[in-house]
């Protein structure tokens, strides 16, 4: 029997974070800062030992394997494993919050519950990507949320108890329609309830159940995404959160939408999945022009930077629904790589914060000759998240664009369409990110501002979590295959189901590549306007 590398990871931080009022304190929270950041560094060690010594990215199926009989009656059980869908998010996950924790050591107000809801959160993300039931899976996305709810309305700004109700009437409202979803197809069939992945897969949904239960998840995830219009709560809770909750928010929370999508609207439903990808793809494109207008105009630093998280996360569901192999795997990198990005930036707010006491960019100004090290930081972060070649952006958007672009599920003129509007937020990134280092370093100076002694330039510490997130980010960059191999064969697998769901919809016998639709895909009424092609006999 192998070493149980991913119930060690969930379970190892959940209890020692229960351990936590046992740590001495001498009042600073010194000594919690240390357990704490020992135990993240070894859970993130746990999870890099399960990769080593348990995963074969050449193997499609489920690795690292455990079950465990646990309410058997209900079909409930312990069953968590890894594929290539979730173990690049299951290492995501450790990483980051192994460096949160370095990031919260200014923390001095309760810091023992600070740092207990730290680690369990660490437990209860990883959980997300690693378990293997659905109902399993709907508990753990529930106990996720108290502990943001809590960060975010205990150590969060003035505006702290509106940002982390929002956000949990948000989520735990989406959060219903995960449990409805289960419940259906769990019981779906008669004979005794089964949630496990493996067994859901098997099951012959009929397509307007399968639609019905998409529609339902989508909700449930897009508000995790987020998907516009579903987004208000991030803004929010980037704008009050403090920098090592950003860290989680972007880098870790809004990828378990992205993952929930492929793992339940793709996997599980893929004839629902051929009539929504279009959508999909529609909602990717409003996602990336209207945030990056909205960030565009935001004058507040955080509300800038979450908003360009919303505008990078377009780019997944285009992926998602490109019915390629190619923008799926795009899809797969973005969300890894925007983790790195959007934690890097996010710190750097913080920290950027702790020195200036404002958000504003119109109080900013004026301080890159004091702070050179944070200015270079921020420009390598910024350039990064532009998507500049040899960073890990450039390479995920580039397969995402290459990868619709070449699908020819759609009729061309819909891929012009979608590829010159995707652009186009493409070409205002760069526009609101390079105003915006000018606005903070190099604008008009603040003389109350640039005259305090406060502005101290980067700390060690600071440099040293930047370096480790642009390790990841240059290395992805450089060499790709660092990450895509990882998920490869997982990615390849999914989009050959998606391939037999769109032949039995068109009636094409066997398998097919990706190159034929039925033009009943889509109601009659919208023919005119379907983006899918119809199939070729030839």
């Amino acid at each position: 029997m192998h070493f149980p590398w991913l119930s060690a990871a969930i379970l190892f931080p959940i209890a020692a974070a229960l351990l936590i009022p046992l740590v001495p304190d001498d009042g600073d929270g010194r000594k919690v800062r240390w357990y704490a950041l020992g135990v993240a560094l070894l859970t993130f060690l746990i999870t890099v030992g399960g990769y080593l010594n348990g995963y074969d990215p050449a193997i499609e199926g489920l690795q690292l394997a455990e079950r465990y009989t646990w309410l058997p009656d209900l079909g409930l059980a312990w069953s968590v494993g890894a594929d290539g869908l979730s173990m690049p998010l299951i290492l995501l996950t450790s990483f980051i919050t192994a460096l949160a924790a370095l990031a919260a050591w200014p923390v001095s107000f309760k810091p023992k519950l600070f740092f207990f809801l730290l680690l369990a959160m660490d437990g209860g993300q990883i959980a997300v990507f690693a378990v293997q039931d659905m109902m399993l899976f709907f508990l753990a996305w529930e106990l996720e949320l108290v502990p943001v709810y809590l960060l975010l309305a205990i150590w969060g700004a003035k505006k702290r108890q509106y940002a982390a109700t929002k956000f949990i009437l948000y989520t735990a409202g989406g959060s219903v329609f995960i449990l409805l979803a289960a419940l259906a197809m769990g019981f779906y069939g008669g004979g005794a309830p089964t949630f496990e992945f493996s067994e859901l897969m098997a099951k012959d949904f009929p397509q307007k159940f399968q639609l019905l239960c998409y529609a339902g998840l989508l909700i449930a995830f897009g508000v995790k995404l987020p998907i516009v219009p579903l987004h208000t709560w991030l803004p929010d809770a980037h704008g009050e959160a403090t920098a090592p909750v950003h860290m989680l928010l972007a880098g870790i929370l809004l990828k378990m939408g992205g993952y929930a999508l492929l793992r339940f609207n793709v996997q599980l439903l893929p004839a629902a999945h051929v009539q929504f990808a279009p959508l999909l793809v529609v909602l990717g494109v409003v996602n990336i022009i209207y945030a990056a207008l909205t960030s565009f105009a935001q004058r507040n630093l955080k509300r800038k930077i979450a908003y360009s998280s919303i505008s990078h996360m377009g780019f997944v569901l285009i992926g998602i629904g490109s019915f390629s192999a190619l923008g799926t795997s795009g899809a797969m990198l973005q969300m890894v790589s925007h983790g790195l990005i959007g934690a890097s930036l996010f710190f750097l707010v913080g920290a950027t914060y702790d020195r200036t006491h404002t958000l504003q960019l119109d109080e900013m100004g004026g301080v890159g000759q004091k702070m050179r090290k944070m200015f270079a930081l921020w420009t390598v972060c910024s350039l990064a998240s532009l998507a500049l070649p040899g960073m890990s952006g450039f390479v995920s958007e580039l397969m995402v664009f290459v990868g619709f672009a070449t699908s020819e599920t759609y009729s061309l003129s819909f891929r012009i369409v979608i590829s010159i509007l995707a652009a186009v937020g493409v070409i205002l990134t760069p526009i609101y990110l390079l105003s915006m280092l000018r606005e903070i370093f190099f604008g008009k100076e603040n003389p109350e501002l640039v005259s305090h002694t406060h502005l101290v330039d980067a700390e060690p510490r600071e440099i040293y979590v930047i370096s480790c997130l642009l390790v990841p980010i240059i290395g992805i960059g450089l060499y790709p295959r660092l990450v895509t191999d990882t998920y490869r064969v997982s990615i390849e697998a999914l989009v050959q189901r998606e391939a037999n769901a769109l032949a039995q919809l068109s009636h094409v016998p066997g398998k097919v590549v990706m190159r034929s639709q039925s033009p009943g895909l889509w109601p009659a009424v919208l023919q005119p306007f379907s983006p899918l092609k119809a199939p070729s006999l030839s």
